[in-house]
């Protein structure tokens, strides 16, 4: 049984105990890249890699072996709205794990020689991330549909604006954009609720009260574009899509379920059937849902050989238009919601995960949905639902396409 709690400083608390020998903690606050202004872009990830640098207590060295010398792992990630810190970890090391990340989050003295040596780590990562275009392509793709706004920029940043980072400007984007009131503490582990939650209180408690006060802008103004790149790549990589529901929608479900009928993590999904299977024309295509908390967006990515595009192209639209044109028969839906709900049932049993997903789902939501709830969403969804969703998206004259070739 999940159950939560509010500090005082307004900072949420949601933990599930678990019967085992290994723990899971994190830290989810609800800032990411959309909240840099434009000469900030890249901090948010930036800090992500500091935080680990040192603080008042501790060098970067007795931080990182402080889990790991108890067979622990430390991680973080940031996303356009959202960093997390976490840990996995023996459960008899609860306290150390939560001590260790609160200091890294409260403490952290940002030295000038560390940082200088990590944002050469960051270009670095940037450059890596430059020579894989099935991956560039997505953060390209978000830069048509999100065009003009923070969302629409790569996580990473630049090299130029990475290289004018200094603990100034990293504290003042901490300070502006780090709040209490948007701060959760997720936990899947061996420990009792009230244990829980006076560790939480001594290591977070003590942390001002600070509710937020900045508003996000909103993403508006989408204008459907073309947009083909030349690139000196073995094979042709195509991405095509539009913006959907936000993740406050009700067309969100049926959205989850509509992306996984046609191009999710299973083989035989629609579009890895008619591309892959039957006509050899891809060895990786999907298709991605991603919900923010003001717009979404929805896309089908391949690549090919450059003499297929055309046809893959043509393969894929065929397969968007029966979405919106069939509806789908009873059974075909019966089997498509079983496949979903196994889906998420499995990915439960890696708690942390489990862990990450719930902090989330605080975070954004303030609940957490048993999952026989969200079973019975699932169940609740309508033929008629998914071809509204798929007549909203699927439309070829607002869908946005880029190729490089």
């Amino acid at each position: 049984m999940m159950q939560t709690f509010v500090l005082k400083n307004g900072i949420r608390i949601i933990h599930q105990e678990a019967n085992s020998p290994v723990s899971h903690f994190g830290v989810l606050i609800n800032t990411g890249s959309r909240d840099e202004e434009a000469d900030e872009q890249g901090i948010a990830h930036f800090i992500e890699h500091v935080i680990f640098k040192g603080t008042q207590n501790r060098k970067a060295f007795h931080i990182l072996n402080r889990i790991e010398d108890v067979g622990g792992e430390l991680n973080a990630y940031t996303t356009k709205e959202e960093t997390a810190v976490y840990a996995t970890f023996l459960s008899e090391y609860y306290q150390r794990s939560m001590e260790l990340i609160s200091d890294i989050l409260i403490n952290s003295t940002f030295p000038a020689k560390e940082l200088e040596r990590e944002k050469e780590v960051v270009i670095e990562e940037i450059n890596s991330y430059k020579d894989s275009p099935s991956e560039l392509i997505f953060d390209e793709f978000e830069e048509i549909l999100f065009d003009g706004h923070p969302i629409a920029r790569n996580i990473l940043g630049t090299p130029e604006l990475i290289k004018t980072f200094n603990k100034e400007s990293i504290l003042k984007f901490m300070d502006e954009n780090y709040h209490t009131d948007q701060i959760v503490l997720s936990s899947v582990g061996n420990i009792s609720m009230t244990k829980f939650i006076r560790l939480a209180e001594k290591y977070f408690g003590p942390i001002p009260e600070k509710p937020r006060n900045k508003i996000r802008t909103n993403v508006y103004n989408y204008l459907p574009e073309t947009r083909i790149v030349q690139k000196d790549t073995f094979q042709a990589h195509c991405i095509v899509g539009n913006i959907a529901p936000d993740i406050y929608s009700p067309k969100r479900m049926p959205m989850v379920l509509l992306n996984n009928i046609l191009g999710g993590q299973s083989m035989n999904s629609r579009l890895n059937m008619v591309l892959r299977e039957r006509n050899g024309m891809a060895y990786n295509v999907e298709s991605s849902y991603t919900g923010y908390f003001d717009t979404g967006e929805f896309s089908v990515y391949f690549g090919t050989d450059k003499e297929n595009l055309d046809q893959a192209q043509w393969l894929v639209n065929k397969e968007l238009r029966k979405m919106k044109e069939t509806p789908m028969g009873i059974v075909q839906l019966s089997r498509a919601k079983k496949q979903l709900i196994g889906q998420l049932a499995i990915s439960t049993e890696n708690r942390e995960d489990l862990m990450l997903s719930i902090g989330k789902s605080m975070l954004f939501f303030n609940q957490v949905d048993p999952i026989e709830v969200i079973f019975k969403k699932i169940e609740a969804i309508e033929s008629s639902e998914i071809m509204e969703i798929a007549n909203e998206i699927f439309n070829e004259s607002q869908n946005s396409v880029l190729i490089y070739q």
